[in-house]
């Protein structure tokens, strides 16, 4: 299935809250994930598919997912989208041991916070990293449902980015994988 999502960069959490509060926007929660990519020792999925395994507890579920970025071009922040195949599982740390017994490995551990809202059927997650500034992701149901809510809320299309976090991550010149921890407490080089 073919995610439809966009994110801004650089936005102020503070503001980007007051405008979907004025909005109407519904109030989810705040979600501190964490999380792991995994791929083969060889790293055959990045190299070779743009994709990785994704272990992640969101506090309230746990899921693992495959993610493949779709069309990837020049510019690292214009992908044509995203395929996600995504399943819920009962317990992180099993999951993870599973992965690693059949041999997959975890490129980092990492943590991120997300506060959460939707506006007009679309989700905004304002989500934060460590080492970069917060950015807003929009997903809905079609392309022209994003537009509008990025309008509303005072974006300029043309500054809309299609890309994974990590391609984010490396936009600000961070590359989660080169540590063994990534974490907003500590990030330890691997």
């Amino acid at each position: 299935m073919e995610e439809i999502e966009v994110k801004f960069l650089d936005v102020n959490k503070e503001e980007i809250e007051k405008k979907l509060k004025k909005l109407g926007a519904t109030f989810v929660g705040v979600f501190d994930y964490r999380l792991k990519p995994y791929d083969f020792p060889d790293l055959f999925l990045s190299k070779d598919r743009n994709a990785w395994i994704r272990l992640r507890d969101e506090g309230d579920r746990v899921t693992l997912a495959y993610k493949e970025r779709l069309g990837v071009g020049e510019n690292p922040l214009k992908d044509k989208g995203m395929k996600e195949i995504e399943v819920e599982v009962s317990d992180f740390d099993k999951t993870s041991k599973i992965l690693e017994a059949v041999g997959f490995v975890a490129k980092v551990y990492e943590e991120r916070r997300r506060t959460r809202y939707v506006l007009d059927g679309v989700e905004c997650d304002i989500d934060e990293w460590p080492l970069i500034p917060p950015y807003i992701e929009f997903e809905g149901n079609s392309i022209e449902e994003l537009k509008e809510i990025s309008t509303k809320l005072g974006f300029s299309w043309d500054n809309h980015a299609v890309a994974s976090a990590y391609q984010v991550l490396q936009h600000y010149s961070v590359d989660p994988h080169l540590y063994s921890v990534f974490t907003f407490e500590k990030q330890i080089k691997k």
